[in-house]
């Protein structure tokens, strides 16, 4: 097996006429793509369920945060596991792995719904993002190094742009397939209470949520057959590492500020993004009184503008270098959230709904800043980037508590405004390159067929 050495690491930062992806590496690139597409579905039905789940288990905006905290936590708990899984196996391993937990609390929506326990679904969405834990730790960081490292955020950009169909897709068949369009007002809630079919109603609109679920976890099983079949080449320098994991080998990657600082700033910005879409659906039924259908069909507008804006920023990139693209897009979105909480109404929710097209390269840029000039720990630090997915698991419950004890929607979400302030700060100053360490000055080399 012959080796294809990387650029050294001095080179990093020097523009290059290389190709976006290696020759010998596309169809591994195509077939791991297809993974972000995948993984983006839940992330949005969660949007659909915050709303769905207050109708039918009776909660509050609070508790519904909770559907988040309870996805997130799993990103956060089990990333650096499946990292060091697939330091020891390699990324088929670990994908797979992935897979299977996806699957499996994807199809624990059907027990859970028969149980009527809103504890029960949030167990399921914990497993299910701890699948989705392996598929971003793994993905996320194989798709960084199919290339010359200078054109890692481009490459991870084009990559993520899959991630976007998924999540419209996510929130049209929610819309479509879990939202009911029943808004009973408090009359008709009565007379049905008197009636003795009030249970029935709130079983039903919890059943709901069962037939799109148990598709979606056989259509992951069926992805799982599809991996073992398709070949794919040893991956690159997390399964060939066989080194046990040190205090040194930690002290090493913390080292890199710029490394740091993106932990930081992707906790924040994905509570930004998570408590934009959570509370999408609530800002339009608050201030433009639509239906929670229509409200639903505004996220999956908002979702479709993430998609636009993800291409067109791996296009600017070729141009403008992307921290700086990332902070002038952080300043608009810090601005049009401001408008949102300022001008509540159809002028704050036009505002709001193009919030997702500037936002919509952040969280892969990030990723790839805080990932340049790792090494061979690059599949580690890529874990704990994931981790930082914690931050929709904080930020979306602390945006319901200020909404209930504010009573205002509008005023919780200068909490996402201060979000983008962090993002800002690291695009123009933490994403700065610290010195490497001695020890990665060498060239790395990436394996090929």
């Amino acid at each position: 097996m012959q080796t294809v050495p990387l650029p050294n690491t001095s080179q990093v930062l020097r523009p290059n006429r290389e190709p976006l992806v290696a020759q010998h590496y596309i169809v591994s690139f195509c077939v791991v793509t297809f993974l972000f597409f995948l993984w983006a579905l839940p992330n949005n039905l969660n949007d659909i369920l915050i709303r769905q789940f207050m109708k039918s288990f009776q909660i509050s905006r609070l508790q519904a945060g909770f559907v988040q905290s309870s996805f997130y936590m799993g990103y956060f708990l089990v990333s650096w596991p499946a990292a060091l899984i697939m330091r020891r196996f390699g990324y088929r391993v670990g994908l797979i792995c992935g897979l299977l937990l996806y699957s499996a609390g994807a199809f624990l929506f059907w027990p859970a719904a028969h149980i009527d326990r809103y504890s029960v679904f949030l167990l399921a969405l914990f497993i299910i993002a701890s699948g989705l834990a392996f598929l971003e730790t793994g993905a996320s960081s194989f798709i960084a190094q199919l290339g010359d490292p200078s054109t890692s955020e481009r490459r991870l950009n084009l990559a993520q742009s899959f991630n976007p169909p998924g999540t419209i897709a996510g929130a049209l068949i929610g819309t479509v397939f879990i939202l009911s369009g029943a808004e009973p007002s408090s009359d008709q809630l009565a007379s049905m209470k008197a009636a003795g079919i009030y249970q029935a109603f709130l079983q039903h609109e919890i059943m709901r949520v069962v037939t799109p679920y148990v598709i979606l976890s056989v259509v992951v099983l069926l992805f799982v057959v599809a991996l073992l079949k398709i070949p794919i080449p040893a991956q690159t320098l997390g399964p060939h590492n066989k080194e046990r994991l040190t205090l040194k080998i930690l002290g090493d990657l913390l080292r890199h500020s710029h490394f740091r600082q993106a932990i930081i700033a992707q906790f924040f910005y994905v509570g930004a993004q998570v408590g934009t879409w959570s509370y999408l659906i609530q800002y339009v039924q608050d201030y433009t009184h639509q239906p929670e259908k229509t409200a639903g069909y505004f996220l999956s507008f908002a979702l479709v503008l993430f998609a636009i804006g993800r291409f067109v920023s791996t296009y600017l990139m070729k141009f403008i270098r992307p921290n700086k693209l990332m902070g002038a897009f952080g300043i608009t979105s810090a601005f049009l959230v401001l408008v949102a909480v300022l001008f509540p109404g159809w002028v704050g929710l036009v505002a709001f709904l193009c919030v997702s097209f500037f936002m919509s390269l952040m969280y892969p840029t990030i990723f790839a800043l805080g990932l340049k000039n790792l090494g061979e720990n690059t599949t580690l630090g890529a874990s704990f980037l994931v981790m930082a997915i914690i931050g929709g698991a904080v930020v979306t419950p602390m945006i319901g508590w200020i909404a209930v004890t504010t009573h205002s929607m509008a005023t919780a979400f200068v909490t996402v405004l201060i979000c983008f302030m962090v993002v800002i700060y690291f695009s123009f100053f933490g994403s700065r390159i610290s010195e490497l360490p001695q020890r990665y000055r060498t060239e790395c080399a990436l394996p090929s067929r």
